[in-house]
């Protein structure tokens, strides 16, 4: 359900045309700062053209192109198997995006798929999660890393197959390019994401995390991956 916030500025946008839509984005991003303006990503996402979508999709501005990827969500929920492929596409490239920011927005356009069709965003997030581009990778975890979609039990054990996946990349790259950006990002983004796909579906999450321990020990970077993960609050109540 949408929020009054983000339902006010649907109702808005509606009625704008294309360069008036641009000018109230940029007026209202929130950046420079930081906190974009997520209310107002999602209605975009919500109410605008799909040939306005593609093209902030692609747009140089990190804000708008933020808005542009959440709405390829909605395009693929709404499209024929052509459209759907397409964005896939486009989701997949924008995963690897310079911009920290638009690689959140792919994770978000992932989670729009998933409260609408769960199987697609289960095949998505597996393709990338197994992907051994680090940043594509992590989209996998990201997009599943939500606990509403995590309601699912067959989503719920999707997180966790990816997470292994994931983790598999991350095991995969050699020991001198793993301070890479990517790979670091890969890092950083498993270092949360296991516990909350382990929180989505204890009984076979915990059994698995007990695996990760398991392989960590001759890694340094796995290690602080499941040490991060335990101390966090949500796992931590069930370790203990």
């Amino acid at each position: 359900m949408p929020t009054p916030v983000r339902a006010a500025h649907a109702a808005e946008l509606r009625h704008l045309g294309p360069a008036a839509v641009h000018e109230y984005l940029s007026g209202r991003s929130g950046l420079p700062g930081p906190r974009a303006n997520l209310e107002l990503m999602q209605a975009f996402a919500d109410v605008a053209a799909p040939a306005l979508i593609h093209e902030l999709s692609r747009d140089d501005d990190v804000y708008l192109r933020c808005c542009g990827t959440v709405g390829l969500g909605r395009l693929y929920l709404e499209g024929d198997d052509d459209e759907r492929a397409s964005v896939r596409d486009q989701l997949t490239r924008l995963a690897g995006d310079e911009s920290w920011r638009v690689r959140e927005a792919t994770a978000m356009a992932a989670q729009r798929i998933g409260d609408g069709d769960p199987a697609a965003v289960r095949a998505i997030a597996g393709a990338w999660a197994s992907d051994p581009d680090p940043l594509v990778a992590r989209a996998g975890i990201a997009a599943l890393s939500e606990p509403r979609l995590l309601r699912d039990p067959l989503t719920a054990t999707a997180a966790l197959a990816a997470c292994a996946a994931a983790t598999d990349t991350l095991r995969a790259v050699p020991a001198q390019d793993r301070r890479a950006e990517p790979v670091r990002v890969l890092r950083q983004a498993l270092g949360y994401c296991w516990s909350v796909a382990v929180v989505g579906d204890p009984a076979a999450g915990l059994p698995a995390f007990e695996e990760l321990r398991r392989r960590a020990a001759d890694d340094t970077d796995l290690t602080w991956v499941v040490t991060s993960n335990a101390g966090k609050h949500r796992l931590r109540r069930l370790l203990d």
